[in-house]
């Protein structure tokens, strides 16, 4: 099953020639797809020739190809990672069991939502970018953005295959839905709220893949847990490609703030928007924003849905492996305890804190994130450092919800909320002052003034490659 067929209509590496009824299903999802594709993916750039990875093996060396290709002929395919021989549930009541290759009945439903879930922000997030290639800062920028795109796409492939070979008829119409639903449409949204937020400039985008695409990190990596094993195996290839989204984003905001720092220095008032560029102060609004939202995409701190998906085997945490207790009955974690005048924290059983413990990992791998960001704003003599919001601020989903604290953490009355909330998050003008920067760079070699040019090309190619062709 780990033999890539390069030369079908759908690549693949599952067999596909070998059931004619699943093969017939998916050939006929795909014009639907392409149909999508064509209306909510990139807007303006379907012709162009794009130098894009693609991948054409699931081993870890030599996976992925690179050359130009146009977006609609992008061979996008079905890859799961190469099963483990002997693999057996990690984790919850039926440790140590074998794992499943076909959906157990009991937990059909609870999978599928696991798997809908996870597919619906896949084809959201290329909705969400589709008008940013109109302002592009270099073609190198681009470029990574139409990958990112194009991989989104074959996880939603990913995810529509699961859904076709395992769920029956309601896999199909799961699988249908997925093309139907909008990004910020009022009728037809998409499922999680992060999904349905505007990215309208590079700044949204480079947070969006920094961030949000991070929280997709480690749902994937609790997924790989999953003891469905054709689950997990599409988990695994699906994060060979999600760690170029998160370099993206990273080195994106990364090259941002090495600019601003550059132009601060040339300024005598230190403003880097006095000379074209983007300033600290915005960049920390956009980063409150994003990653508030992003937080909430982990659900609840307290969820009988996680202790439910745990104990069944469904989904684990981020590297099982690594914690001594796989079965998690005996320990506790410690909630946060608001409203009704109490104060404090509330002993709740693990499995009902397992959103929060994967919360906590990813909290600690941004802020690595935003530590490198500061070195490179030490570097340049700025003492002005960005900083992770405390979790409570700005969320939407859990306990803290409904509830306004500031950056700290600290409770605020709604009047207080009100009088520094422009001081926290994105405002009118900044959204019109990023608009105004947002002019697009076309020509190889060359880069906007906001942004720092990248450390180093793709696949070794040189910063000045053509990695669009425009003309």
């Amino acid at each position: 099953m780990s033999n890539v067929d390069l030369n079908a209509r759908i690549p693949n590496n599952v067999s596909l020639g070998d059931d004619a009824r699943l093969l017939r299903a998916l050939e006929h999802w795909q014009p639907s797809f392409l149909r999508w594709w064509m209306e909510m993916g990139p807007c303006g750039f379907q012709q162009h020739d794009v130098f894009l990875r693609t991948a054409v093996s699931v081993d870890v060396q030599g996976w992925a190809q690179f050359d130009y290709v146009k977006m609609p002929d992008y061979r996008w395919g079905i890859f799961l990672a190469a099963p483990v021989a002997g693999r057996r549930i990690g984790f919850g009541d039926q440790c140590g069991q074998p794992v499943w290759q076909t959906v157990p009945g009991e937990h059909r439903n609870a999978l599928r939502r696991l798997i809908v879930t996870q597919a619906d922000t896949e084809p959201a997030s290329v909705e969400q970018q589709r008008m940013l290639g109109d302002s592009a800062p270099s073609l190198y920028d681009l470029r990574n953005l139409f990958q990112v795109n194009v991989e989104e796409g074959r996880h939603l492939w990913a995810m529509a295959y699961l859904l076709h070979s395992h769920f029956g008829r309601d896999g199909r119409e799961e699988a249908e839905a997925l093309l139907e639903r909008r990004s910020g449409n009022a009728d037809k949204p998409r499922i999680l709220d992060a999904f349905n937020t505007p990215i309208e400039s590079w700044l949204d985008f480079f947070m969006f893949t920094m961030f949000t695409d991070r929280d997709g990190k480690y749902q994937l990596r609790a997924l790989a847990e999953s003891g469905f094993d054709p689950l997990s195996r599409t988990c695994r290839f699906m994060l060979t490609e999600e760690a170029h989204h998160l370099f993206v984003g990273q080195t994106g905001i990364e090259r941002i703030v090495r600019r601003t720092a550059e132009l601060m220095r040339q300024d005598p008032n230190e403003d880097a928007r006095a000379l074209g560029g983007i300033d600290l102060d915005t960049i920390q609004r956009y980063l409150n924003r994003w990653y508030a939202l992003s937080l909430d995409l982990f659900g609840g701190e307290i969820s009988s849905n996680a202790a439910t998906y745990f104990a069944s085997g469904l989904k684990g945490r981020d590297r099982e492996e690594r914690y001594r207790d796989h079965v998690a009955l005996e320990d506790h974690y410690d909630i946060p305890v608001f409203g009704d005048g109490r104060t404090g924290t509330e002993q709740v059983p693990l499995r009902n804190a397992l959103n929060e413990v994967l919360r906590d990992a990813y909290t600690l791998d941004c802020q690595r994130a935003v530590e490198r960001w500061n070195s490179v704003l030490a570097e340049q003599g700025v003492t002005q450092q960005l900083r992770l919001p405390a979790k409570q601020f700005c969320r939407q989903v859990g306990i803290y919800a409904g509830q306004h604290f500031d950056l700290d953490g600290a409770a605020l009355t709604l009047e207080e909320w009100h009088k520094q909330a422009n001081e926290w998050l994105p405002t009118g003008a900044d959204q019109r002052y990023l608009a105004s920067l947002q002019k697009p760079v076309r020509e190889p070699g060359k880069i906007a003034n906001w942004i720092a040019p990248p450390a180093h090309g793709v696949k070794g190619k040189a910063f000045e490659f053509e990695y669009v062709r425009l003309s």
